[in-house]
């Protein structure tokens, strides 16, 4: 990628050097794909959408035109400022609208839109208004003014390419596991100490970021700016070319830009000579063209050429794992406790004074019917749910109501009722996202590429642990491929490379065939040999009751029993209420 992207950088404007045209519309191509791009960040990893990347160009396009203009600063100074502006706006924005779900985001961002462009057009004072500000200063590297568009695509071309690069680490990386992850389910994320507001929030300060750089760029290339360029209707343009090149993907993205801004220009020509008058025609033509896109190409035409192909089998990570955390403490000891934990839906109390605890290297074992508010507790106790009444203890710390994202690095880990995974990532990718915790590199970190060694110890843990639960000859293969049973043992693998200590399995024996549920009924004997505590929900009663060393029967929301397996199944409330029996009178 790199070789072929520099090649493009020194190539393409000597190419173009003959046809000043084509070279203004490369700059102009540069400038659209970092636009693009800060929507593959935002949309592609993050699935957020927002309809404000031009405001975000504009913030910083004004800011240098007004420092350059004005105070007769170098343009340098006023790229700083620039993106120092466009980054506190996007903060203010990103803090009033990364929370919000649902169309209410792209909304919100719509409304931030249009007014940044009606104080552009009306500020005439200070903006210029509609006639806009001119004569900003060209661009200089080592002195050599970049006053033409040969020269400025050097520039905007190098700029791109290291956009791509870093792009490319970010999704290769702890925290581009965790921006899809949030994108696909953000309660899975937080279950493995992913912040999703903050991260969110970070994501977008990084997408008004790049988009401000382009703007900065626009500003000194056309040396002229007015409110028109960072329109909503220039918004709707940028993430078009996203969604239609694959906005999920880098190459994608690339491709859409270059396929619409030759478009535009080419549809300006040509529709007012078949329409036989003038008009912002282009604006329809792009719709249709983007509903044909998507009409048969739903995930964008980069997905579509590239085709649907198995990830490869790639050189496996020969790292050194991660230090792992074997457990410690005197076997026996209290390491999570539940007491009198309750929970109510409307008028329905799905959980009520349920009391528990688990012990170090104990398999405890939680049933019930179908209904009894077993999966309710394992969510009031990892935080997914805060409870109503009660408390919740780990390793002798109350950590009742505390969110996901802060009770996992505690040392507990969970699997879900079905199988939480992530298609668009590898097998070793979705069991890596567990090590997210348990590594530190941020942006800056991974935008340099200064992340790879702590990325390949914490790719070797994700394969060791893989290779545990017997799929480590699956690691390069998609997600999605996975049988049921090996999405459950995937699951697994994430727990162990995550590093908890308490692993709470909701129904890991659901679609495991005979032999698969006696392997990991083994593993799971074995990891509470090692000082594993589990606590296991289970509807496979042959398992529960091979496995666990004591027994909670839950029915309607209450605790009904507990004790040995052996004990619990004379229990006569159990017998009455899991297995149907009346007890005689």
């Amino acid at each position: 990628m790199r070789r072929y992207l520099w090649f493009a950088l020194l190539f393409l404007p000597f190419l173009l050097a003959p046809f000043p045209f084509y070279l203004t519309l490369l700059n102009f191509f540069a400038i659209a794909a970092l636009v693009a791009l800060s929507l593959y960040v935002l949309t592609g990893l993050g699935g957020m959408t927002s309809f404000a990347q031009a405001a975000f160009m504009g913030v910083a396009a004004y800011a240098t035109a007004l420092l350059t203009t004005r105070a007769g600063v170098s343009p340098w100074a006023g790229l700083a400022l620039g993106l120092g502006l466009t980054l506190a706006f996007a903060l203010v924005l990103g803090l009033l609208t990364v929370r919000l779900k649902g169309h209410f985001l792209p909304l919100s961002t719509i409304a931030w839109q249009v007014a940044l462009y009606i104080l552009a057009g009306n500020l005439v004072g200070l903006t210029g208004g509609h006639t806009g500000l001119t004569d900003l200063p060209a661009l200089a590297l080592f002195g050599l003014p970049l006053d033409s568009p040969f020269r400025y695509a050097f520039l905007s071309l190098f700029l791109l390419a290291l956009l791509v690069l870093a792009l490319h680490n970010l999704r290769e990386s702890r925290l581009g596991r965790a921006l899809l992850a949030l994108r696909g389910d953000a309660l899975t994320a937080a279950s493995f100490g992913v912040d999703p507001a903050a991260l969110r929030l970070k994501a977008f300060l990084l997408a008004g970021g790049i988009a401000g750089l382009a703007g900065f760029l626009y500003a000194h290339f056309l040396r002229f700016v007015n409110p028109t360029p960072f329109s909503l209707e220039a918004s709707i343009k940028y993430l078009v070319m996203a969604v239609a090149g694959g906005v999920g993907t880098i190459p994608g993205v690339v491709l859409g830009a270059a396929l619409f801004t030759g478009l535009e220009d080419w549809l300006k020509d040509l529709l007012p000579l078949l329409l036989g008058r003038q008009g912002n025609y282009e604006t329809i033509a792009y719709g249709l063209v983007l509903a044909g896109i998507l009409l048969f190409a739903p995930q964008g035409l980069w997905p579509l050429l590239a085709g649907r192909r198995a990830f490869g089998r790639q050189a496996l990570p020969e790292a050194k794992p991660l230090p792992q955390r074997p457990p410690s403490g005197r076997r026996g000891e209290v390491v999570l406790e539940a007491r009198g934990l309750r929970k109510a839906f409307g008028g329905l109390l799905a959980v009520n004074g349920v009391s528990f605890a688990l012990r170090r290297g104990e398999i405890l074992a939680l049933i019930g019917p179908n209904g009894a508010g077993k999966s309710t507790t394992f969510n009031l106790v990892t935080g997914a749910l805060p409870p109503d009444g009660g408390q919740v203890f780990l390793f002798g710390k109350e950590v009742t109501g505390l969110p996901p994202y802060r009770v996992h690095p505690l040392g507990l880990g969970r699997t879900f009722q079905h199988p939480h995974i992530f298609p668009e990532m590898t097998v070793l990718e979705n069991a890596a996202l567990a090590t997210y915790a348990r590594t530190r590199a941020g942006f800056l970190q991974v935008l340099f590429g200064l992340h790879r060694k702590e990325e390949a110890r914490a790719l070797a843990t994700a394969l060791e642990a893989l290779r545990r639960v017997g799929l480590g000859e699956l690691a390069w293969e998609r997600a999605d491929r996975l049988t049921a049973g090996q999405q459950r043992l995937l699951e697994l693998a994430r727990l162990l490379a995550s590093g908890a200590e308490v692993l709470l399995l909701d129904e890991p024996g659901a679609g495991l065939r005979a032999g698969e549920k006696r392997e990991l009924a083994k593993l799971l004997l074995a990891l509470a040999r090692e000082g594993y505590s589990v606590l296991l929900v289970d509807h496979d009663m042959d398992l529960v009751m091979g496995l666990a060393d004591r027994v909670v029967v839950m029915n309607y929301g209450e605790k009904i029993a507990e004790g040995t397996p052996e004990e619990v199944q004379k229990n006569p409330l159990v017998r009455a209420a899991y297995l149907g029996e009346v007890e005689a009178a």
